[in-house]
């Protein structure tokens, strides 16, 4: 009966030490370097400025529409400063939908861009006006 209170009380510590020990990395990691985010930016962002750290992601999802037998599609999103802020993917789709991932390099400052265009069905005219959406992205 002795033996076996003598073995238990050194595997309880030893427990209890193992489980201590591996939780100070995880809270000391978590604390020196906060995990990467993702900002998600749509049609009603333009004009504004976005605050990143170098690993952050922004995803720009811009909506296209149709009205009156015109099409207003978008270009896929792109960044004036590749350096400070890469663009990693990039499409548009059939309803003149335009998205893209862009990666926070370093610090900096760059500009995402996207233009809207009109493309009129068969005996229509578009109005000549392009809209250029635009985001600052500041890299800190």
């Amino acid at each position: 009966m002795k033996t076996s209170k003598y073995r238990a009380v050194p595997l309880a510590a030893g427990l209890a030490l193992a489980v201590v020990t591996a939780a100070v990395p995880a809270a000391a990691q978590s604390h020196h370097a906060p995990a990467a985010q993702r900002v998600t930016l749509t049609n009603v962002d333009d004009g504004r400025t976005v605050a990143l750290a170098a690993g952050d992601d922004v995803s720009v999802m811009l909506t296209g529409y149709r009205s009156q037998g015109l099409n207003y599609t978008w270009s896929i999103p792109q960044s004036s400063t590749p350096d400070v802020l890469r663009r990693t993917t990039g499409g548009t789709t059939p309803t003149g939908s335009a998205s893209g991932v862009l990666h926070a390099e370093k610090l900096g400052v760059a500009t995402i861009t996207a233009t809207r265009h009109c493309r009129p069905d068969p005996g229509r005219i578009c109005p000549g006006a392009v809209l250029l959406w635009k985001v600052t992205a500041e890299v800190k």
